[in-house]
């Protein structure tokens, strides 16, 4: 996947800038790129192991090494220097290579960086020490030469591995994919034929145990689907006929027949794929920052290295003192650390995000979430599960609630009406009916262990004139519920009260965003009874009822004139100009339809509680960069003066590869830094995601 790593050498794949090419066989794809990405690492680990070989005997051979082991002459013989010159060629021109090509590929785009300073460092230790072995006056830098691109080259290897490491995710979920599925024949007949080969409509077979092939719909069995890999949901996932699936969740005990819907690059996997690449890719603004940044560091370092450089040759010190000096100045200023400072933290954060089903669409907006003052949601669907349910029982005799909802759900059980739907779910078990019998526009009868039961509406009690009165009931109503009547024997013993279900999560979700100081408002098209019961049940702090859907963008357009950063929260169709009009859109519960257009970020689930940690992991992964970009620029303050040797009267002196063992060091905290970003936790019930 083309991100986070920067051009400056042939290790490093430059980000592509966000173009991409849909791939029928993601897979592939995948591959091709990790298999580049391995042998890139590989070949750092051969020059780095190589070099470190003949680094041995360069350093067995330098006079320096053996006066200060206490050697004497014992290791010197006739033409060793040019032995010494012979071996340090291969470890400049092999082990240096890659920074050397990358000197000229910065050179080539005028954007001189970290691999500039390496290579102008590495080739003037170099050829100055060729020029003393044949015949000029001064000191050979042969083993600071060897040793230097040991360290670097050692830095390069682990940067890479971890950059690999930040890369996997997307190879795990391209690896989610079987290669082959079970097609069934009209014939009823099964042949095992790869993924390529399947079309719309065509039926697959499931076994227990396997991962589904494609995106589908079951038309027969019935199982539990597991699908943490692609969604983040740990609790398996009940599907029978008409329950759409997912390709590369896994099936668990029941065998089911699946209708293929989408394949290839229209498949949710692939979408998915696409989406993380496409975010990793997309344009930071703190990585604008952190490019600016690090081309200042290279004018600085190329400038501090001369200016030492001058300052030592005026102090009297003879040139090859005052070269390692200006050597290891530009050494430990390479913006290496803030070359990965930025991208590497995107990388983490955008497969962390996918792995738990938060799909970023948008670097930009994603990066703006952490300075949301006002977030909307829209109530149907979002707050709440779209469909009618019992929310109150109040019980005008003295039999129990279950016993109550019982009887009415046995008598509903026989209608198709919302109303009547939404009753029977809320019963465990039902009782066998007789003479069942529908009144028109009123409501349901029937006979259940030899009494009349009846669940009526106000308007049968009105026209019955049969009289109510209980505060509670008229409290129901004012709430904008609908509410129905459980008569026994024409004795009115319960009022049930229905209402678009508020999702469980809600309620924990305003209260986090609360804690983190944003304003909770809700949009909705229902009436400003049933707006104010969400409201106030959940504790939003604002709510606009009665807006048609042309309207919501408006509304949102007014609560950004309030001078607040405003983020919409819809389920990305009908709130389309809503979500595109707020400075940060999230589509949320989405499901096998990920390519929201108009969102910046799309939550896969249809839980508010992953608005809270979008907004937390946009928040997490800004500190993270600043951190790194405050260590990438900051330890150069004391690294620079302490390189140029203003502590050599204290003793202190630091050699080239000491220098570049302190900025390898230094890229090295930035990787791990960036590695241990977690997704913020914000309590989930059922989920047991990775969160810290």
């Amino acid at each position: 996947m083309e991100h986070h790593q920067h051009s400056h050498h042939e290790g490093h794949v430059q980000s592509n800038g966000g173009e991409h090419e849909h791939h029928h066989q993601t897979e592939h794809a995948e591959h091709n790129h990790t298999s580049h990405h391995h042998h890139m690492v590989e070949d750092f680990k051969k020059r780095f192991w190589l070099s470190l070989v003949l680094t041995v005997p360069i350093l067995a051979l330098s006079p320096m090494i053996q006066m200060f082991l206490g050697l004497g002459e014992s290791f010197r013989f006739s033409g060793d220097t040019y032995f010494v010159f012979v071996l340090s060629s291969v470890v400049f021109f092999y082990g240096g290579y890659p920074f050397l090509k990358g000197l000229l590929d910065e050179l080539r785009k005028r954007l001189p960086g970290m691999m500039t300073l390496i290579a102008i460092a590495i080739a003037t230790a170099y050829f100055y020490s060729v020029a003393v072995v044949f015949g000029l006056t001064g000191k050979v830098f042969f083993w600071e030469l060897a040793t230097l691109v040991d360290i670097m080259l050692l830095g390069h290897w682990i940067e890479m591995k971890s950059v690999m490491g930040a890369s996997r995710a997307l190879e795990e979920l391209a690896k989610l994919m079987p290669s082959d599925a079970h097609k069934v024949s009209a014939d009823g007949s099964i042949h095992d034929v790869p993924l390529s080969a399947l079309n719309a409509h065509d039926h697959v077979m499931v076994k227990p145990g396997e991962k589904i092939p494609v995106d589908g719909v079951v038309i027969d069995g019935e199982t539990s689907v597991n699908e943490a890999m692609l969604t983040g949901e740990s609790k398996p996932v009940t599907k029978r006929a008409g329950a759409k699936v997912i390709g590369g969740s896994i099936n668990a005990e029941g065998s089911i027949t699946v209708e293929v819907l989408k394949t290839g690059k229209d498949s949710f996997l692939a979408q998915v794929i696409d989406l993380v690449k496409e975010a990793q890719s997309s344009k930071s603004k703190t990585q604008d920052l952190a490019n600016r940044a690090a081309l200042w560091l290279t004018i600085i370092a190329l400038a501090s290295g001369a200016i030492t450089l001058i300052v030592w040759l005026l102090s009297a010190r003879d040139f090859s003192f005052a070269l390692e000096r200006a050597v290891t100045v530009m050494v430990i200023t390479c913006p290496h650390a803030l070359g990965l400072a930025v991208p590497l933290v995107v990388a983490v954060s955008t497969a962390l995000s996918a792995r738990s089903g938060l799909l970023i669409r948008n670097r930009a907006a994603f990066e703006r979430a952490r300075n949301i003052q006002a977030i909307i949601f829209d109530k149907t669907g979002t707050l709440t599960q779209g469909k009618f349910g019992v929310t109150d029982v109040i019980v005008l005799s003295d039999r129990k609630r279950e016993t109550i909802l019982q009887y009415a759900a046995s008598v509903e059980a026989h209608s198709e009406h919302p109303i009547a739907k939404g009753i029977t779910a809320a019963s465990a078990s039902a009782l066998p009916v007789k003479e069942f019998k529908a009144i028109t526009g009123k409501g349901a009868e029937g006979r259940i262990d030899g009494l009349h039961v009846m669940v009526v509406s106000p308007g049968y009690l009105r026209e019955q004139k049969i009289v109510v009165s209980d505060e509670r009931i008229s409290k129901l109503s004012d709430q904008g519920k609908t509410v129905v009547f459980l008569l026994l024997d024409g004795k009115v013993e319960a009022a049930i009260a229905l209402a678009d279900i508020i999702r469980p999560e809600s309620k924990k979700a305003i209260a986090k965003l609360k804690e983190m100081g944003i304003r909770t408002m809700m949009l909705t098209g229902d009436n400003k009874q049933v707006a104010k019961w969400v409201s106030e049940e959940i504790g939003l702090d604002e709510y606009f009822a009665e807006v048609l859907p042309q309207e919501k963008s408006a509304k949102v357009k007014e609560v950004q004139s309030r001078g607040l950063v405003v983020a919409m929260t819809g389920d990305g169709v009908n709130d389309a100009p809503a979500l595109a009009q707020a400075d940060i859109g999230i589509a949320i519960g989405a499901g096998t339809d990920v390519a929201v257009e108009t969102a910046d970020i799309v939550l896969v689930r249809s839980n508010p509680l992953d608005v809270v940690t979008i907004i937390g992991l946009a928040q997490a992964t800004y500190r993270k960069m600043v951190q790194n970009l405050a260590w990438a620029t900051g330890y150069n303050v004391f690294a620079i003066p302490l390189a140029a040797g203003v502590l050599f009267s204290f003793g202190i002196l630091l050699s080239p590869a000491a220098g570049a063992a302190l900025m390898s060091l230094s890229t090295i905290i930035v990787a791990i830094n960036a590695r241990i970003l977690k997704l913020p936790h914000v309590g989930y019930a059922d989920n047991n995601l990775n969160k810290t």
